[in-house]
């Protein structure tokens, strides 16, 4: 199994549609970034969880789950650095990989010590859009994709049948 440990903010500061929609209104980003994550996570079936550190949220640890995406806001004397480097080291097993999304350096060489891997902003960013266009075409596809009958049948039976169903005479 995949696991994603998404930097919240580092990320929203790093995608276009987000860093301008963070200087309006900041959790309206947050809300999107969750929305597209739950879109990526459908995809790609890994467990996404997406760190919020204190800055801007503060009070105690808080937890929650949208979609099937976890949201941790970090407690107020913790980063979201701290959290994801704790979370790396407690999730990298035999049987899980860790991911690690944030483009900061400080951040990524910690986690490489910790057997993670890392996806800069912008690699995440680019897999988002790769993976839009991918549900796009399959979406197209399956618009156009016709039925077809296990029993050959011409088209003046089926025809008549598809009436009958209809409740057509």
């Amino acid at each position: 199994m995949n696991v994603l440990l998404v930097d919240g903010y580092n990320i929203i500061g790093a995608w276009p549609e987000l860093k301008k929609l963070k200087d309006e209104d900041l959790k309206q980003a947050r809300d999107l970034l969750v929305e597209m994550m739950a879109e990526y996570q459908s995809y790609t079936d890994d467990r996404i969880i997406i760190v919020f550190d204190a800055y801007h949220v503060r009070g105690l640890e808080h937890k929650q789950k949208n979609y099937k995406i976890e949201i941790i806001y970090t407690k107020e004397n913790e980063t979201a650095d701290e959290r994801i480097e704790k979370l790396a080291g407690q999730l990298n097993d035999v049987r899980t990989q860790v991911y690690v999304a944030t483009s900061d350096y400080a951040e990524q060489r910690t986690i490489f010590a910790q057997g993670a891997f890392r996806k800069s902003a912008r690699e995440l960013y680019i897999e988002m859009k790769n993976i839009e266009q991918e549900i796009i075409k399959d979406v197209e596809y399956h618009k156009h994709l016709q039925y077809q009958s296990k029993i050959p049948i011409n088209k003046e039976i089926r025809d008549i049948f598809e009436r009958w169903r209809r409740g057509d005479k």
